[in-house]
């Protein structure tokens, strides 16, 4: 096979596979026209970075891109910062974006691998397995001379989050977009304090060394810094290299074992509010380790919630 039918091939829709949790910007440059190929911008920031993603994304995203709000498509009786929303609506709000089950699901943020992942794996608890991260995000597609537009129709980029807030005040919008729960993919406060005393799972925190030792502040106001009694520190820069791809299976894996981390043994994974421990997922999924859970309120929560105890 020559250069170029090799090329085409690794671009075709058929190289496609749910073992690989990325996608690269050549792939969905060559496949965004297809009507099957959704593309989502889930950008997010922290609060101490003083960015606004929703004007970002109105001002340039990739074409026919729609805005995933990670703060507005999320749980609206807790105060914790986008803990995971109920089934139903999730189910409404991506029927709202108009994703389908049949639809492959690319998903990017302005970081090149950040809060992409969060949503990768929202879509996971919720059963849809036809989703992939843009490696690199929107730097890398920029980066490779691809094109961007922008909108003006606010209504429009928020319509999925206004759908959420609905089926919590008792309006439950259409629904296209069937959902499968899977439990087992996200961890409680509960669930985690058991596992302190039984130590079934090896519990990995996402978060920098600094915050985990509890020498630097978190970025949320009231929370002070530290770590969950038995876990170990994995800072999730380190599965990304300097252009902000996901590292290749065995690079990844030498970050794993340098932690001591086995694969061969149950995983649970944190970080500060649930969205940077699903970049470590993200690297075990390609390093062959499926189904390994995300405790959603992560320190925030762990903190908030042992302070009222």
């Amino acid at each position: 096979m020559d250069s170029a039918v090799a090329s085409q091939a690794s671009h075709s829709m058929q190289s496609l596979s749910t073992n690989e949790p990325v996608v690269s910007v050549d792939w969905l440059h060559s496949n965004i026209q297809e009507p099957n190929v959704k593309v989502l911008d889930a950008s997010m920031y922290m609060p101490d970075e003083h960015k606004n993603p929703l004007q970002e994304y109105q001002v340039a995203h990739i074409p026919g891109a729609q805005f995933f709000d990670i703060d507005g498509i999320s749980d609206r009786t807790t105060d914790l910062p986008h803990m995971l929303p109920s089934e139903e609506a999730f189910a409404v709000a991506i029927s709202a974006l108009g994703i389908e089950n049949k639809d492959n699901i690319v998903v990017y943020d302005g970081k090149g691998i950040f809060s992409a992942a969060r949503v990768w794996w929202m879509f996971k608890v919720f059963g849809h397995d036809r989703i992939w991260v843009l490696n690199g995000g929107l730097p890398k597609w920029l980066a490779s001379g691809f094109g961007v537009e922008s909108t003006n129709d606010a209504l429009k980029v928020s319509f999925a989050s206004d759908a959420v807030e609905k089926v919590y005040q008792g309006h439950v919008g259409p629904i296209t977009f069937q959902t499968k729960f899977h439990p087992h993919l996200v961890w409680t406060r509960e669930q985690v304090q058991k596992n302190m005393e039984e130590r079934t799972h090896q519990h990995v925190d996402a978060r920098s060394k600094a915050r985990f030792d509890g020498i630097a502040p978190e970025p949320r106001k009231g929370i002070r810094s530290g770590h969950i009694e038995g876990s170990k520190c994995l800072p999730f820069p380190q599965m990304l290299d300097a252009s902000q791809n996901l590292l290749p299976p065995d690079e990844l894996k030498k970050r794993f074992d340098h932690e001591g981390i086995s694969l061969e043994s149950p995983v649970l994974l944190s970080c500060g509010t649930g969205v940077t421990a699903c970049i470590l997922s993200l690297a075990l999924h390609r390093l062959g380790k499926y189904g390994v859970p995300v405790y959603d309120g992560s320190w925030t929560e762990w903190v908030v919630k042992n302070s009222d105890s």
